[in-house]
Parts: structure tokens; C-alpha cells; sequence
């Protein structure tokens, strides 16, 4: 496992943007798949986007075209490029990462998340 530290969250207005960052303790470079989720008030946690180290990259149908994932391993951080923001894409967004790539029962398995950090669209 690796600690992540996610980081630059805050209050914009729809239409704005916003770049996530999530730093891991140790090299990225290892570990296979790195992914964000996010979670609303009272909804549950869902996928945003996930990104491998192969390049292979995979969003959640609402953010295509307006989101980003990107991986620096020289700076051992996950991006997440979030452009075109609306109301419905306040949330606390998590970082997750796993050495491996798993799949049980048709969901991706992480084994180390960052504390989330909250971006809050005004409409």
C-alpha cells in the first residue's frame, strides 16, 4: 500500500475548471491501475475515471469529453483535469491506487485511497 494525498479541490463556478492532484508516498510507476471516485451527499461513491500503466484510460459516461486523468511518475502524482464543471459534479473526490489490476464481481479493486478533497460547483 501506498498513502495518497489528494489536493485541489475548492469552490468554482459551472463552466470553470479545476485540476486535481493526487500524491503517493512512494513511486507510481508501480502501481498498475490509479483511479479517481467521487461521492456526493447522500449518493454512493462512484467511479470517476481510472487510469493504467499502459496508458489505458476509462471514464464515467457523464465526465467523457470534459475530464482528464493523467499520471507524472516523476512526480509520483495522478492529475485530474476537470473542465466544464456543472452543479452535479459537486462531490468529495477520492484517489485510489492498487499494484495489481482486480476485478471482483465486476468492480476494480483498490488497496490504498487518499482522505478525498471537496469541489463544490455553483450553479
Amino acid at each position: 500500500q501506498v498513502e495518497l494525498v489528494e489536493s485541489g479541490g475548492g469552490l468554482v463556478q459551472a463552466g470553470g475548471s479545476l485540476r486535481l492532484s493526487c500524491a503517493a508516498s512512494g513511486s507510481i510507476s508501480s502501481l498498475n491501475v490509479m483511479a479517481w471516485y467521487r461521492q456526493a451527499p447522500g449518493s454512493q461513491r462512484e467511479l470517476v475515471a481510472v487510469t493504467t500503466t499502459d496508458g489505458t484510460t476509462h471514464y464515467q459516461d457523464s465526465v467523457k469529453g470534459r475530464f482528464t486523468v493523467s499520471r507524472d511518475n516523476a512526480k509520483n502524482t495522478m492529475y485530474l483535469q476537470m473542465n466544464s464543471l456543472k452543479p452535479e459534479d459537486t462531490a468529495v473526490y477520492y484517489c485510489a491506487s492498487n499494484h495489481v489490476i482486480q476485478i471482483v464481481a465486476g468492480k476494480p479493486v483498490f488497496d490504498s485511497w487518499g482522505q478525498g478533497t471537496q469541489v463544490t460547483v455553483s450553479s
